[in-house]
């Protein structure tokens, strides 16, 4: 709500003299009423003191009026003599609230500026608007932690951030039997940590443009689907949960947006949490879901696997079927956890993937800056 300012601001002793003049009263007479020196009064009138909560509530008990309203004279008095030289308050206000201003200037993605206005144009060109007044937009599809929140500046920023670096590489058109043959030639992968090297050259050979980007804190993004110029497919990925069943479940949940086309439509498709089960998400997620799921481990072995051994899943036997069907115990732990809500259950086997993978990939983050 706005606060209506006068068009003129009077200091608050000509309203006292007024009502001196108006009970014909004297300044020693006021100062004897308030018990109070007369040159506090005469200083008071002569705009050379401030009223103080002590002084307005003498008068409030003199002149029949309210403490509240010489404090407030004496406020809009003192406000209206402060003048700011530029509204650059205003804006710097406006870029923090709608940007992560910080940590985007940390992260060199836009260059700071003591130049108000070049540093707007800046986040204008990063964002792609032609000015701030307007809404940044891109279409995703994303694996979120809230399926049903809008996108965050965070989350919007790291987006144009994947953006901007998928834009610069340069990789065959895109083939959905490209991408098919690729996934199939990624699940041979899943045995070892370190085979994820091979992941960015496969993807690439079949047009789709894959960018690794650190998260930003808060920002609660696996990774994201969007398209470029509509023939463009993008998978950007935030490595968050550093784990190899993790890795593999978001990146094939990623490409069957992918090959689904999720994320062409303005506005996209903003994802549940990883491996959610939650009845009401869409039946895009509900697929994406479960191709990450039977990639990592084949549902009808899995259930054949769970049917036959629960309820003892000793580490032997989880390894041992592992093994027989040609993946990283990771995996098998991944889904056996979630399986029986028991998140600690061998978690040794989830090992880390990111250093296997950053080296050959296109990185920002993790000590490294894209150029």
């Amino acid at each position: 709500m706005s606060v209506r300012v006068p068009a003129e601001v009077f200091p608050p002793g000509d309203f006292l003299r007024e009502e001196l003049e108006a009970r014909e009263w004297t300044q020693q007479e006021l100062a004897d009423i308030l018990d109070r020196p007369p040159r506090l009064v005469s200083e008071i009138i002569g705009g050379r003191r401030a009223i103080t909560p002590e002084t307005a509530r003498g008068l409030a008990e003199a002149l029949g009026t309210s403490a509240e309203f010489w404090m407030n004279l004496e406020s809009q008095y003192q406000l209206s003599k402060v003048k700011l030289p530029n509204d650059n308050v205003a804006r710097k206000a406006r870029l923090y609230s709608n940007f992560p201003v910080r940590e985007m200037l940390r992260r060199g993605w836009v260059t700071a500026s003591d130049n108000l206005d070049l540093l707007e144009r800046r986040f204008c060109d990063f964002f792609r608007m032609s000015s701030l007044d307007e809404a940044p937009q891109l279409s995703h599809a994303a694996k979120k932690t809230d399926a049903t929140s809008a996108v965050s500046p965070l989350q919007l920023a790291w987006l144009f951030r994947v953006k901007a670096m998928a834009s610069k590489q340069i990789v065959p058109s895109y083939s959905r039997n490209k991408l098919l043959a690729a996934i199939e030639e990624l699940q041979r992968l899943t045995s070892a940590p370190e085979e994820a090297r091979h992941v960015p050259r496969i993807l690439a050979d079949a047009g789709v443009r894959l960018v690794f980007v650190e998260p930003i804190a808060g920002s609660k993004l696996d990774g994201a689907c969007f398209w470029l110029d509509e023939d463009k497919p993008v998978v950007g990925m935030t490595l968050r949960f550093d784990r190899i069943d993790n890795f593999w479940f978001v990146l094939r949940h990623e490409l069957e947006h992918v090959l689904r086309e999720d994320g062409k439509e303005s506005g996209g498709i903003v994802d549940s949490d990883v491996g959610e089960t939650n009845a009401d998400l869409p039946e895009c997620e509900v697929l994406a879901n479960k191709a990450g799921a039977s990639f990592c481990v084949p549902a009808s072995q899995f259930e054949n696997f769970v049917a036959r051994v629960q309820p003892y899943f000793s580490e032997q036997k989880v390894l041992l079927f592992a093994q027989r069907i040609g993946v990283h115990p990771g995996l098998v732990v991944g889904q056996l956890q979630r399986k029986l809500g028991r998140h600690d259950f061998l978690r040794k086997y989830q090992v880390k993937i990111r250093a296997c993978v950053l080296p050959s990939a296109d990185v920002d983050g993790w000590g490294t800056v894209a150029e």
